[in-house]
C-alpha cells in the first residue's frame, strides 16, 4: 500500500513539474513573440535562443520564429540556418519554404543544383514527403487495419465477405511494406545527410585539409553545404553542384 501511494505522489509531482516547465515555456513563447510584434528582434532572439538552449525545447514553431527574426535583421546565415532547421521538423510546410526562398536570395553565392535522375529521384521524392516517424506511425496504422481485416476474414460467414477481406488485407498488406520501406529510407537518408550552413563571410574551400593546399573556390555566408568527412580540423563538403573540397569546421554549423 505504501509503495502504491508514493508511486501515486511521484506520478502527481512529475505532473505538476511538467505543467509547470509546460507553463514556463508557454509564457517565453509569448513574450518573444509579443517582442517580434513590436519589431524588437534582437530582443526576441535573445528570448527565442533561450527557450531553445536554456528550455531545450525544439520545434518548426520555434526555428521559424528565430529564422524571420534573423532575416528583418539582415542575418543571412542566421536566417537560413533556423528555416533549415524548421524543414527538418516539418518538410512540407509551404510557409517555412517561401521565406527560406526569400532568405537564399541574400545570399552571394549561387550553387547550381544537380537534380536527381531517374527512379531514384522518384523514389526520394516520394519517401521525402514525410518524416520518417510520421512513415514509421502510417506503418503502424497500416498494421492494425491488417489486423481487423483479418479477423473480419477469419470470422467472415459467407464467400463474398471472406472474399473482400482477403483483398484489403492484401491491399493493407502493399501499404506495410511500402510505409515499412519509406521509414527506413528516410531514416538512412537522415542518418547519411549531414547538411551545414556556412556562418563565416568568406571562407577558402581548400583540394585538401591543410591551410597550404590550393584553393578550390571560394565561399560565403548562408551556403548550403554536406558534409562527408572530418578529419582534425577540417570538414570534407560537398555542394548542390557535386564540387567536393576542404572546409575548416568552424566555418560552418551542422544542422544536425
Amino acid at each position: 500500500m505504501k509503495t502504491i501511494l508514493k508511486s501515486i505522489v511521484f506520478i502527481l509531482l512529475s505532473t505538476v513539474v511538467f505543467a509547470n516547465e509546460s507553463d514556463e515555456v508557454s509564457k517565453a513563447f509569448a513574450n518573444a513573440n509579443d517582442l517580434y510584434k513590436k519589431e524588437n528582434y534582437e530582443a526576441a532572439v535573445a528570448k527565442y535562443e533561450f527557450i531553445n538552449s536554456n528550455l531545450k525545447v525544439e520545434s518548426a514553431e520555434l526555428y521559424f520564429n528565430l529564422g524571420n527574426c534573423y532575416y528583418k535583421l539582415d542575418k543571412v546565415a542566421p536566417a537560413i540556418f533556423n528555416f533549415e532547421k524548421a524543414l527538418l521538423f516539418n518538410p512540407n510546410d509551404e510557409v517555412v519554404k517561401t521565406n527560406l526562398e526569400f532568405a537564399q536570395k541574400k545570399a552571394i553565392d549561387d550553387i547550381k543544383t544537380v537534380p536527381e535522375v531517374g527512379i531514384s529521384k522518384a523514389i526520394y521524392a516520394f519517401v521525402g514527403t514525410w518524416h520518417y516517424d510520421s512513415w514509421a506511425w502510417a506503418a503502424v496504422i497500416m498494421s492494425l487495419l491488417f489486423l481487423l481485416t483479418f479477423l473480419g476474414y477469419y470470422f467472415g460467414n459467407t464467400t463474398l465477405i471472406k472474399r473482400i477481406f482477403f483483398t484489403a488485407m492484401f491491399v493493407f498488406l502493399v501499404g506495410i511494406l511500402i510505409t515499412v520501406s519509406a521509414a527506413f529510407l528516410q531514416k538512412q537518408n537522415d542518418v547519411t545527410t549531414k547538411p551545414a550552413i556556412v556562418f563565416s563571410s568568406a571562407v577558402n574551400v581548400k583540394a585538401e585539409p591543410k591551410s597550404s593546399s590550393e584553393d578550390v573556390l571560394v565561399l560565403h555566408e548562408g551556403t548550403k553545404v554536406f558534409v562527408l568527412e572530418t578529419l582534425d580540423n577540417w570538414k570534407k563538403i560537398q555542394l548542390t553542384d557535386k564540387t567536393q573540397g576542404w572546409i575548416e569546421k568552424d566555418a560552418i554549423k551542422e544542422l544536425k
